[in-house]
């Protein structure tokens, strides 16, 4: 669906009136309420994207359907030195298998050429407007 429109009506057209898992990964803050209307009685969010300038959201309006909400973070195992951090290993073999047998798909829109003063300029102009849908690419140096 489109991120930038309100969630209910992206649904509608897809012809689903609800979803019961949800991963955000634009402006948590920006989409709470489009995501509470939208998930299902106990339903999980997951979102990567910390909170701007890490404000505190106010959670309380899952509360009602019982929502799970968690935060991944890539590097949360390495980071806290966790048990189970060879997992990461694993999750990331796995993706690559995934990505070499065509299940995942890259989603990279745009393409930036090689990284100069110029490109960059660019590519952050794009993602600070808030219009980016995908992933963009700055490869090697000019």
């Amino acid at each position: 669906i489109d991120h930038t429109k309100p969630f209910r009506e992206e649904l509608s057209r897809t012809g689903e009136k609800d979803v019961r898992y949800i991963l955000c990964l634009n402006s948590t803050e920006s989409h709470l309420k489009n995501m509470a209307d939208v998930i299902k009685p106990q339903g999980r969010i997951c979102t990567i994207v910390e909170t701007r300038d890490r404000v505190p959201v106010d959670i309380n309006i899952f509360q009602q359907k019982s929502v799970g909400i968690l935060w991944e973070l890539m590097f949360t195992r390495p980071m806290f030195q966790t048990e189970d951090m060879i997992e990461q290993h694993r999750l990331l073999n796995e993706a690559a298998d995934l990505f070499d047998a065509g299940v995942l798909k890259p989603t990279m829109t745009e393409d930036f050429g090689p990284l100069c003063a110029e490109s960059l300029g660019k590519a952050h102009s794009l993602v600070e407007s808030g219009r980016m849908i995908g992933k963009l690419v700055l490869e090697g140096f000019d």
